[in-house]
């Protein structure tokens, strides 16, 4: 039988993911901005773009006092988010959960209304694992006591 535990996630920033948010609006702008002809349509871009390089800074590189820089995981549903900051949040998360090889994303409903998104650059391959196994079965991966040698 398993022990639960606590598994603390320290979160580096990701270019790639921060390319891929500026690149998503970038193109969402240039779609605006064909389709609404004049001032209108080119301040509605340049806004569009400049909210995807403020989400860049936030989401991806972290950098801004209240993104999320770890994930302390207490349980299946309790989590405390650490932020750039060092304010800690403890929240309780969605069950339902989108894990792929990619990225994980978890959701927080009632206190923060707030989205996670975890990509596999942002933590080392067997925290990535972790977090993945615990995103799909709730579960932190521990030792049995039996099993810890003498």
């Amino acid at each position: 039988m398993s022990r639960e535990r606590t598994l603390r996630l320290d979160l580096s920033p990701s270019r790639g993911f921060a390319a891929l948010i500026v690149a998503v609006h970038a193109a969402a702008a240039g779609c605006i901005g064909a389709a609404v002809p004049g001032i209108a349509g080119g301040l509605v871009a340049a806004l569009l773009f400049t909210l995807g390089i403020v989400t860049a800074r936030d989401r991806a590189l972290l950098r801004r006092p209240d993104s999320v820089r770890a994930l302390v995981i207490e349980g299946p549903q309790a989590v405390r988010l650490v932020t750039a900051g060092e304010r800690e949040i403890a929240v309780h998360v969605a069950t339902r959960r989108h894990v792929t090889g990619l990225a994980v994303i978890i959701s927080i409903p009632r206190t923060m209304r707030r989205t996670v998104i975890v990509t596999r650059d942002m933590l080392d391959v067997d925290s990535f694992r972790k977090l993945r196994l615990w995103a799909l079965w709730g579960r932190v991966q521990g030792v049995a006591p039996e099993q810890l040698a003498a």
